[in-house]
């Protein structure tokens, strides 16, 4: 059996409506909706006749306002929409209120929603709602002719220069942001009270507006609806890209849904055209034979198309703002969904953490604050003024900014938002940025974020999952069991993520002094006798000797580095915990943190470190008596190094190490002088300007010292100057000292002479003069020699077999 083509043709075209027809799967109550809309805008798009009507003029501080706005050089044309829209909502909310107590107010319409729509070609943009509307005495009362206390405010703020247009919604007169873009604006509303629909219209630069019956009719059933008549260079908004935007941008989260009128075209078949055309011959289509079926896949005449406009109403706002919803109604999937739409930078990742609080006090507001599992994408070069700030302000739900640091800059990977009823934003950006109340909020959001890490970090090991990877099965078909000792121990998650973001930990240890005890506790690290896993500080304080009176650290470049370092030489054999700081950030944020848990902090590389078991009396006793015997020596080294270190110093703590540069106990370690020579941007830096003071200490056991101290010339005899061996082993002890101790070597030509030296004293050469060059031999040309190995001879071939070839 074969079908028409014009049934075919017809059954596309119904599926393709009926796919418009429901555009984003609305269910029937949305389809009545937009059907109800797309008919009330019908009406709306005839143009209204504003010219009868009551003239009315403007009250001073209003037209000065629309001069200011009008004439306004820096400002976001954008947020006229966003100002508009918060209007919608507030009537929106308020026949919601009314409603409670007087349920006739809805009835008629009771949807409560906004609906925005353009028109291209007459270069107009309407925003509609079904709120509580305006009667006469509300449209001459609230835009223009009362002095309204938001009016005077606003203007007095312009004239103390502590606001901009970008705020005028914040005075309650957001209204007049319209004419940010609008040449001419055209109010529509019809209050329940009200009989009559009734028309506001002002043209953008007069100082007069008016106000007259709709000729229209009732249009609008209730609510109102702004029609903006775009100025050349606003032509931008009569496009469904760019209020679906603006839309998400700034009001995502008001609590009424959102929709924006879509207009498409596109082609589909003529079905007129084809109709005709089939007409003529149905029948013979109908009863074609087997044979004629044949020649069906023939050359067909081009389908004849036709242009076709569309409009649909999608919602452009989300369900709800989950912050204002008990947190025992949220699941976690929820916010998590919710983390993937307000975080550009998740990619679709789950957040690690999140905390959803109510703060109450001298401001009241609603957060929800989370942890992402990955480095945004702007922390990766390090470079602390690209990061920003990822936390967004908004009052009554409607998005204000998402410039404001609402957050210290270390914790600029946290993701976001604050809502508070409470904010006056009668100042521009920069004041509020400063005031009281912005302090409050980014001291109560900071402790909870890290209150949510503290917890994260203190939440219990997750059960181990059962093992779902391929088992080993030995030839009888058993299942071989791991040994436990041979499966990796997974880490706890918060290690994980501590690994990825302990930089900004620390860098907040560094900047926040109020939170500074709280974030040393999120602090991880490795010791000498962590076995390589990350422990606390806590953990460290909580195992130290009952004598210990100071948490002891290294810091270099990597932890075998500082394993082998001779100034571990003395804890190890005292069975002492230090710990091994690796990173950059290391040593800032000990200089700020100094102690922990009432224990100071001291590097080992310093000189004069104390250990509390020794006696004290034995101690001094044995100071005096190598100071007695190595006294000459150590006066003669100070005298020789000169300038090249500060002093030189018998030592109390060198184990099998001869000698080792110690710095001075408020200087900056070798570690610290390495990160400040490899600041990339550092100018005028040179050694001299390193404050790092640098002693040698001696090790008075070892025998160099026992030789050195009979080598040296007698200190009576001021003339007498030690031997070239002598000289050159002193300074070999002080460039091992100084490589030992993390310092680069003072001279590195001096010390690749000494070297040198050293070499032709081993090898017992007697000069470093360079020998003649080589006299090579004279070599006459010779063939080279060829291998025929086994190929083929003459012998090979046949007399016969030569004959063919000669014919």
């Amino acid at each position: 059996m074969r079908f028409h083509r014009l049934a075919l043709y017809s059954a596309a075209l119904l599926a393709i409506n009926s796919f418009q027809g429901l555009n984003h799967l609305a269910f029937a109550e949305e389809a009545a909706a937009a059907a109800t809309a797309e008919a009330t805008q019908q009406k709306a798009d005839v143009a209204v006749d504003t010219s009868s009507g009551e003239a009315y003029k403007f009250q001073a501080e209003v037209s000065r306002i629309l001069d200011i706005v009008v004439n306004s050089l820096y400002q976001n044309k954008d947020v006229f929409l966003r100002e508009l829209i918060s209007n919608a909502s507030d009537a929106l909310d308020k026949i919601r209120f009314l409603s409670i107590t007087k349920p006739e107010l809805l009835q008629g319409k009771t949807e409560l929603e906004i609906r925005i729509s353009y028109n291209k070609e007459d270069k107009t943009l309407t925003i509609t709602d079904s709120g509580i509307g305006m009667t006469k005495d509300d449209l001459v009362n609230n835009l223009g002719t009362v002095a309204r206390s938001g009016t005077t405010k606003f203007m007095e703020a312009l004239q103390e220069g502590a606001a901009d247009i970008s705020q005028i919604g914040m005075f309650g007169v957001g209204f007049y942001s319209a004419f940010l873009v609008a040449e001419k604006v055209t109010v529509a509303t019809k209050h329940p009270h009200s009989d009559k629909q009734y028309v506001w219209s002002s043209v953008n630069g007069e100082d007069t507006f008016m106000i007259g019956e709709d000729p229209r009719g009732n249009t609008l059933g209730r609510g109102t609806e702004i029609t903006l008549q775009l100025k050349d260079n606003a032509e931008e908004y009569a496009d469904f890209n760019k209020l679906d935007q603006l839309v998400h941008h700034y009001s995502e989260f008001v609590t009424h849904p959102i929709y924006v009128r879509k207009t498409e075209t596109m082609q589909v078949p003529d079905e007129e055209d084809e109709s005709e055309e089939g007409n003529d011959d149905e029948e013979k289509e109908l009863d074609v034979s087997e044979e004629e079926d044949a020649d069906v896949d023939e050359e067909e005449k081009p389908k004849k198309m036709k242009d076709v406009t569309t409009h649909s109403w999608v919602k452009s706002n989300a369900d709800a703002a989950i912050w204002n919803r008990p947190k025992e109604e949220i699941s976690d999937d929820e916010y998590q969904e919710f983390y993937k739409l307000i975080d550009k930078d998740a990619y679709g990742q789950n957040a690690t953490s999140w905390s959803h609080f109510d703060a109450e006090g001298s401001i009241n507001f609603k957060s929800l604050v989370y942890m992402p599992s990955n480095v945004p994408n702007h922390f990766l070069s390090g470079d602390v003024h690209k990061f920003r700030s990822s936390m967004k302000l908004y009052v009554r739900k409607v998005l204000i900014s998402d410039d404001f640091e609402l957050l210290p800059k270390y914790m600029s990977f946290i993701t976001g938002v604050v809502d508070s009823d409470d904010l006056p934003l009668n100042v521009n950006r920069e004041t509020l940025q400063e005031s009281k109340i912005i302090a409050i909020i980014r001291k109560k959001v900071s402790r909870k974020v890290i209150d949510m890490i503290q917890k994260f970090a203190d939440s219990p090991m997750p059960e181990k999952e059962a093992m779902e990877d391929e088992v080993e099965i030995d030839e009888e078909g058993n299942v071989i069991e791991k040994d436990d000792r041979d499966v990796e121990e997974k880490e706890h998650p918060y290690l994980e993520w501590y690994k990825k973001f302990q930089p900004s930990i620390k860098m907040g240890v560094v900047e926040d002094d109020a939170n500074r005890k709280r974030l040393a506790k999120l602090i991880r690290i490795k010791t000498s006798k962590s076995e390589g896993k990350w422990i606390s500080f806590s953990d460290y304080v909580g195992r130290m000797k009952d004598w210990q009176k100071e948490i002891f650290y290294i810091a270099g470049h990597d932890e075998k580095e500082l394993q082998k370092s001779p100034f571990m030489e003395k804890f190890i054999e005292k069975n002492l915990e230090v710990i091994y700081f690796t990173e950059p950030a290391d040593e800032y944020m000990i200089g700020h943190l100094r102690e922990y848990d009432g224990k100071k902090f001291s590097t080992i590389t310093h000189e004069n470190i104390e250990f509390g078991d020794e006696d004290e009396d034995l101690k001094k006793r044995r100071a005096e008596a190598y100071k007695d015997k190595f006294g000459p020596l150590v006066k003669f080294m100070n005298k020789f190094y000169g300038r090249a270190i500060t002093k030189v110093k018998i030592s109390n703590r060198l184990g099998n190490s001869p000698a080792i540069v110690s710095s001075s106990e408020y200087g900056h370690s070798a570690n610290m002088e390495r990160i400040m020579r490899a600041q990339a941007f550092a100018h005028g830096q040179d050694a001299g300007m390193m404050p790092s003071m640098k002693t040698l200490e001696i090790n008075p056991r070892h025998p160099f010292f026992e030789a050195l101290l009979e080598k040296i010339p007698d200190e009576d005899d001021e003339d007498a100057k030690p031997s070239l061996e002598v000289r050159d082993a002193l300074w070999t002890l002080l460039d091992t000292a100084l490589l030992n101790g993390g310092y680069h070597i003072n001279e590195g030509k001096a010390f690749s002479s000494r070297m040198m030296r050293f070499i032709k004293q081993n090898l017992g050469t007697e000069s470093f003069d360079l020998l003649p060059e080589i006299d090579p031999k004279v070599v006459e040309d010779v063939p080279p020699d060829v291998e025929m190995g086994d190929g083929i001879n003459m012998e090979d071939f046949a007399a016969d077999d030569l004959d063919e070839f000669s014919d």
